[in-house]
């Protein structure tokens, strides 16, 4: 079978399903299939496919219909330009994130801490941006710090980031000028809404921490004092209502400088803090 014949083929599949960018995904998986760039397939859509070619491309389609995620079909997510390793024990990394790698960047800083790491996506993409600094990533699934530890292979950052499991700063010692985290912020009744990707493939305790979706930061903004140098940031990311409840725990906290930041939607993203102090010692050696 030609190429664009099994791409043809897919494509009303995976409409069928209930699958939004239908044309995209059987584009981006066929890509896959074939082993070769997303941005070199129409140049080989004429090609006569393989017997393993073909059965990979149709194994894929299937899981796709069954709303597993793209990423976790190829193993594979672009963030912030870099490519990281997905499976089903970490949340695939989303552009909404992008916005508190963004932030994170504006200043300089030698040690990042990150809260509920999963890929490693976060922590990697400010420590490939930042040469002098080094990072810590936390999280309490074993199997996530695998995939993170993976990716830091892959992006040449294994001598700079160090991963270890830990219920947020249960086990964490030292102080960092930067503390960033993306961690479960959906309400629990609000679960049933969730796509079936996110809903029926992503990890649960990524994605809840039950009740009104706040427990994690309740927990991030009383210990983040102890664990940030005077000046130090705080960066979370939020649900797009959420800001105004996380900036008033992270003020009562004794944080300040407490700003909520948008995402490229203008969406409530990132809630941004800053330990009292001079600071000083933030960023430099």
């Amino acid at each position: 079978m030609r190429a664009s014949d099994a791409l043809r083929l897919a494509i009303p599949k995976l409409e069928e399903a209930g699958v939004e960018n239908a044309a995209r995904d059987a584009r981006v998986l066929l890509a896959y299939a074939l082993n070769i760039r997303h941005d070199r397939l129409t140049l080989h859509l004429p090609d006569d496919m393989t017997p393993p070619q073909e059965q990979v491309y149709g194994a894929a389609v299937q899981a796709r219909t069954l709303r597993q995620p793209v990423a976790q079909i190829i193993g594979r997510r672009l963030f912030w330009g870099l490519s990281f390793r997905v499976t089903r024990d970490t949340l695939d990394p989303r552009p909404d994130t992008e916005a508190l790698v963004a932030e994170a960047l504006t200043r300089p800083f030698l040690k990042l801490l990150d809260l509920g790491t999963g890929t490693g996506c976060i922590l990697l993409a400010c420590l490939k941006n930042m040469p002098m600094a080094r990072g810590v990533g936390v999280d309490i699934s074993d199997a996530a710090l695998a995939v993170a530890v993976g990716n830091a292979s892959d992006l040449g950052l294994k001598a700079r980031a160090r991963f270890l499991v830990s219920d947020w700063f249960s086990e964490v010692s030292g102080t960092f000028d930067l503390i960033v985290s993306n961690p479960p912020y959906i309400a629990a009744d609000e679960l049933s809404g969730l796509a079936p990707e996110v809903r029926d493939w992503e990890p649960l305790q990524a994605l809840t921490p039950g009740g009104d979706g706040l427990e994690a930061y309740r927990i991030i903004s009383r210990g983040a004092g102890a664990r940030l140098m005077p000046g130090g940031r705080l960066l979370v990311e939020i649900g797009p209502t959420q800001g105004q409840a996380v900036a008033g725990l992270m003020a009562a906290a004794g944080l300040e400088d407490i700003r909520i930041l948008p995402d490229m939607d203008g969406r409530d993203r990132v809630v941004a803090a800053v330990k009292p102090g001079p600071g000083d010692s933030c960023g430099s050696a």
